[in-house]
């Protein structure tokens, strides 16, 4: 009966994606549905993951389908760190239609069952949910990526409109994407790390050159950071770019 959880996350995860919309007006009723929207969405998705977990006799998430279901809870756990701020819910703009249709396709690909099993072992098991905690921070990281974008360029052009929204300042939310991203390049190499320690010669496939050229880009984003003060605009289109790499990646990875 657990499985049945995924209809009320749908629709709070859907209620949110839309209500996000609303706040565009400014401040009002529609940014405090989102949130709750979010809240119980997660509530309920937790409760599926830990009947998915007690339910299963291996790794329940190993399928690609099942991958699908635990990044879109990644990916709204770590929104709701920051989400539920007046000054950030316009992230979820960005955040929540993602983490719907990845849910949507783990309901499409049966990933929201509790009797979902696959035999992947104790490492392989590690190195999935690193490389998922992983794409999760690269999703968020892009969202404030964009909404810098958004923000900086409303700015520019003396928008009067985005004066009535809560929005972050620039600099705070420059320096927060970076932070992000610092973490998820940790979570990235420790993944990758993970994988490597069960890597064969001949296994080099493109999942990995994908996986390599992520990390690339999250190393170039710290290291370019702290010498060269990297930051604003040239940030924002890297950790951009970096999810288009990460939005490839999840697919090569479960398809190719």
């Amino acid at each position: 009966m657990a499985e049945f959880l995924i209809w009320p996350v749908l629709i709070a995860y859907g209620e949110a994606a839309v209500a996000y919309f609303g706040e565009l007006r400014g401040p009002g009723v529609s940014g405090r549905l989102a949130t709750w929207g979010v809240r119980i969405g997660w509530l309920a998705q937790t409760t599926l993951l830990v009947a998915q977990a007690l339910g299963a006799d291996a790794f329940p998430w190993g399928t690609w389908a099942g991958a699908l279901n635990l990044l879109s809870w990644l990916v709204v756990t770590a929104y709701l760190v920051w989400g539920c701020k007046p000054h950030y819910r316009l992230l979820g703009l960005a955040v929540m239609p993602i983490a719907l249709g990845l849910l949507a396709g783990a309901w499409l690909g049966g990933g929201t069952g509790v009797d979902e099993n696959d035999p992947a072992g104790v490492t392989l098991a590690i190195h999935v949910v690193l490389m998922l905690v992983a794409l999760a921070g690269c999703t968020v990281a892009a969202g404030m990526a964009g909404l810098f974008l958004w923000e900086e360029r409303r700015l520019k052009r003396r928008d009067a409109a985005v004066l009535r929204l809560r929005l972050p300042p620039l600099e705070a939310l420059d320096r927060l994407a970076a932070r992000v991203a610092a973490g998820t390049f940790v979570v990235l190499t420790l993944g990758i790390a993970v994988g490597l320690a069960s890597f064969k010669r001949g296994d080099f496939d493109l999942a990995m050159a994908m996986s390599l050229l992520l990390w690339g880009l999250y190393a170039a984003s710290v290291i370019l950071r702290r010498e060269i003060g990297l930051r604003g605009r040239r940030l924002a289109w890297l950790l951009l770019f970096g999810f288009l790499v990460a939005a490839v990646l999840l697919p090569v990875t479960h398809f190719a």
